[in-house]
């Protein structure tokens, strides 16, 4: 493509570092697709006849299913779009040589990486809506199971367990929202700019814009051909969905345990222990957690790798795809493993119900005193002199006698006698958002709305 400058070929050694094919051959589709609406492009200029982007087309489309066939494995080419050439020659002899008439592999491959980015997020949103619905599902099955939820790791109030899969629902609306805000910004077409300055044929880009599927048309050539924000922006939502997987596994992990036994894994989500046969593993979880790393590893290494290129192409940017690709990749094997261990998860009420301690009311506590008019502060300080005695005599907060509490301050003694049941305490708690029936079947019908909407709208 580029050897009438040079007398010799690149080296063995320089090949294997800037030989490209081995990552980016899977962008074969696009760059096919691409090339398509560039031959048109190039007939409407007059730079083709009728006869000769007939030609290009059909040759193109034979590409398209010998590379399909498997024509990319093992193939010298220096990288996809020298592949896709050296194919449309065999099958169409020299006149392919006019397919590269005014692009530039700068514009080629920024045209196609966008085009594969945006059926990508449409992938991903995809799988991050399956698991937002199975949540969600499961959490509509949870809501009259009560637990205690946790702060610092430590038993805080009492919750329903629809509420605490919720707040894992949630923060994947918010990864969709980024992706589709970012899949706005990835639709800004390249194709057209040439290596830095343009092409030096008047092609209409707004008429590429349209055959690709873009949204508009990028404003500088110079920026376009070496701008991957749009990367970065998408490894970043990805990092992000992968550190909400990460937080769920996590506590799943927690719950999992013979220590709280509150969730059971399925048979086939759940692996066993090579030597000790009693075992049964979290790894679906464990796994999901530690990819998360692996996520974030792939935007930093973006990140580091554009801090120094000057505007406009450096071949810097070719490590951008097996980063991307990475990324993409780790996610849709995570996504459907996590989905399908939170479909089959059984849930011990039992357990959940027995965790539930005492100390969970002190809150309710405080709020009675509030109402018999105490200040929160003073009422705060109050109930924490009612817990100590509660430690010190060894007894649940809601046993100390009622002549001990009324000896602490006479409102505490009849707050005592006015604790309800479980129910009762969650259901105080009724503000929009918070843990009461009516929120979390609010947010049920909000959130099944969200996840059955494309594009995370």
């Amino acid at each position: 493509m580029w050897g009438g400058r040079f007398t010799l070929g690149p080296s063995q050694a320089l090949d294997a570092l800037n030989r490209s094919l081995p990552v980016d051959h899977r962008l074969w589709p696009q760059d096919v697709i691409a090339s398509k609406a560039w031959v048109q492009a190039l007939g409407r200029v007059g730079v083709l006849t009728p006869v000769e982007e007939s030609q290009l087309l059909d040759g193109l489309d034979r590409v398209a299913e010998r590379l399909a066939d498997g024509a990319a494995v093992g193939a010298p080419d220096e990288d996809v779009h020298t592949l896709v050439e050296r194919l449309l020659y065999e099958e169409v002899g020299p006149g392919a040589g006019k397919l590269h008439t005014g692009r530039s592999r700068n514009d080629q491959v920024a045209t196609d990486l966008r085009l594969w980015t945006l059926d990508a997020i449409d992938q991903l949103d995809a799988e991050l809506a399956a698991l937002g619905a199975t949540l969600v599902t499961r959490a509509r099955e949870g809501t009259d199971a009560i637990l205690p939820g946790y702060t610092h790791g430590q038993r805080a109030q009492p919750v329903r367990w629809a509420y605490v899969l919720l707040a894992h629902a949630w923060p994947l609306v918010r990864d969709r929202q980024r992706l589709a805000d970012a899949r706005r910004r990835v639709a800004e077409l390249p194709l057209g700019s040439g290596a830095l300055a343009g092409s030096g044929f008047a092609v209409d880009r707004v008429l590429l814009k349209e055959a690709l599927g873009f949204r508009s048309v990028s404003a500088n050539a110079l920026d376009v051909t070496g701008d991957r924000d749009f990367v970065a922006e998408v490894l970043f939502a990805i990092a992000l969905v992968g550190t909400h997987l990460s937080r769920l596994g996590a506590e799943l992990i927690q719950y999992a345990s013979s220590e709280y036994g509150f969730v059971r894994l399925a048979d086939d989500f759940s692996t066993g222990s090579s030597l000790m046969p009693q075992k049964r593993n979290p790894d679906v979880f464990e796994l999901a957690r530690a990819k998360s790393a692996r996520l974030l590893g792939d935007l930093v290494a973006l990140l580091t790798t554009l801090k120094g290129i000057p505007a406009g192409y450096s071949k810097d940017l070719q490590e951008d795809k097996a980063l991307l690709f990475d990324a993409c990749d780790t996610l849709a094997v995570v996504l459907p493993a996590v989905t399908g261990a939170i479909a089959s998860l059984a849930v011990d009420r039992q357990r959940m119900h027995a965790a539930l301690d005492a100390c969970l009311r002190a809150t309710d506590l405080a709020d009675l005193l509030v109402e018999a008019g105490v200040p929160f502060r003073e009422s705060h300080g109050l109930v924490g002199k009612l817990v100590r005695e509660a430690e010190r005599a060894g007894v649940p907060l809601d046993r100390v006698p009622e002549a001990v509490a009324a000896g602490i301050h006479p409102a505490l003694g009849a707050a005592l006698t006015q604790l309800g049941t479980w129910e009762d305490s969650v259901e105080g708690r009724a503000t929009p958002g918070g843990a009461s029936r009516k929120s979390v079947e609010d947010q049920l019908e909000e959130l099944r709305k969200l996840f059955a909407a494309a594009g995370g709208t």
